[in-house]
């Protein structure tokens, strides 16, 4: 079984066209029901943090975990938190505070050295969010783990079968559009037990549009 390219092209079209004649920018959804999964079971449960090919026009906030030097050099760019080695563990140890963090910020990466300190710290908050932090080397150039955050997305299944995502705009290229459709369409597909058979149908929305049914070719 496969999506059809062309398929995707023409939903995408016609979801853009009825985005038309409101005075604010709508968001493109993909929604993908699932079948055939139980979701009882945790393995089944899909977390994780996708990176789109293109942003997908989504104010992103972004956490990072630093000390010494990145710690510094991260004050210079448009980072919502910095927390150091001492301010993480203060902050894991107020259970309410942590979650609110957890909860509200979409993006976290952390200095590498500090991977398993924030891996017994904040585990229990971000892992099963999906948000477990992408670890920045010293090489890094930390200008561009910051871009590539804003084409991050958490995508997650919990107790219903259904996975729903924003894949762009409809100002955005069509072409966009779609190749972050594919992708997250691909990550899913790697993410479940038995591929592409655990999906029972898909669909592409606008915010206030109506949905659009994506067609499998069986």
């Amino acid at each position: 079984m496969s999506f059809e390219f062309k398929d995707i092209v023409e939903v995408v079209d016609k979801v853009k066209k009825n985005c038309e004649g409101r005075n604010f920018t709508q968001s493109i959804e993909l929604i993908v029901n699932l079948k055939d999964i139980d979701l009882r079971k945790p393995e089944n449960r899909i977390a994780g943090t996708l990176e789109l090919p293109h942003p997908p026009n989504k104010p992103v906030k972004v956490c990072l975990f630093a000390t010494g030097e990145l710690y510094m050099k991260a004050r210079d760019f448009k980072i919502d938190l910095i927390l150091d080695r001492d301010e993480l563990v203060k902050l894991a140890g107020d259970k309410r505070q942590a979650k609110k963090i957890a909860k509200n910020y979409d993006v976290f990466l952390s200095e590498a050295s500090l991977m398993p300190l924030v891996g017994r710290t904040w585990g229990v908050y971000l892992g099963p969010r999906g948000k477990m932090p992408t670890p920045i080397p010293p090489t890094l150039d930390l200008a561009n783990a910051i871009e590539r955050s804003k084409r991050m997305i958490n995508i997650r299944v919990r107790n219903q079968p259904l996975i729903q995502l924003r894949v762009g705009t409809q100002d955005m290229d069509d072409k966009q559009v779609v190749e972050n459709i594919q992708a997250a369409l691909n990550w899913i597909i790697g993410k479940l037990p038995k591929g592409l058979t655990n999906i029972q149908s898909v669909y592409l929305k606008g915010t206030m549009t109506p949905s659009f049914k994506l067609t499998i070719k069986r």
